[in-house]
């Protein structure tokens, strides 16, 4: 009888061990799926942009997102980083650029929060202009995830200003005749 209680405490144990390891597989498994996911909105970014499509990269943030470009004000929601992006995306295309982003990215997820930090690189007709790197925060919201913070920075400083013009030479007065 006593050897039946320890094989029934023991039975309880392994069975109670076996449910959390998989509750913690369920757990780690929806993890990186969102991680996944979060990786995919970033190369579907990538890829709108690059298509020129800006519609499709401002539908990838929440309509309360704050885009934090380098050198300009801050853009609240997503009709104002719709029209960043329209200017922004016009200029590239015109100019020849290609946003290219490291596929090795951070990525974390805490419930329906996660982030991602990267680097990139600019080219124009394959040549490399700048290198940089990107913070961006997004949020999980009926299934999907939504940037809620983006912004970026290049690796070197702003060229710096062009020098003032020198001021012009005095002019002598006019000679009355």
């Amino acid at each position: 009888m006593i050897g039946s209680k320890k094989m029934s405490w023991l039975s309880v144990g392994i069975i109670t061990m076996m449910a959390l390891m998989a509750g913690f597989a369920q757990t780690a498994s929806a993890a990186i799926a969102d991680e996944s996911a979060i990786r995919a909105q970033t190369a579907s970014w990538e890829k709108a942009y690059n298509g020129g499509d800006a519609k499709a990269v401002a539908a990838q943030y929440a309509e309360d997102a704050l885009l934090l470009p380098p050198g300009a004000p801050g853009v609240s929601g997503r009709a104002a980083i719709l029209d960043y992006f329209s200017k922004d995306i016009a200029g590239s295309k015109a100019a020849g650029v290609v946003f290219v982003l490291n596929p090795k990215t951070d990525v974390g997820v805490s419930g329906n929060m996660g982030w991602e930090s990267g680097t990139y690189k600019v080219t124009v007709k394959g040549a490399v202009v700048e290198t940089g790197k990107f913070l961006s925060v997004s949020r999980k919201k009926d299934g999907k995830w939504h940037y809620i913070r983006d912004t970026w920075n290049a690796d070197a400083p702003p060229a710096p200003a062009a020098p003032p013009a020198p001021p012009a030479p005095p002019t002598a007065p006019a000679m009355k005749k």
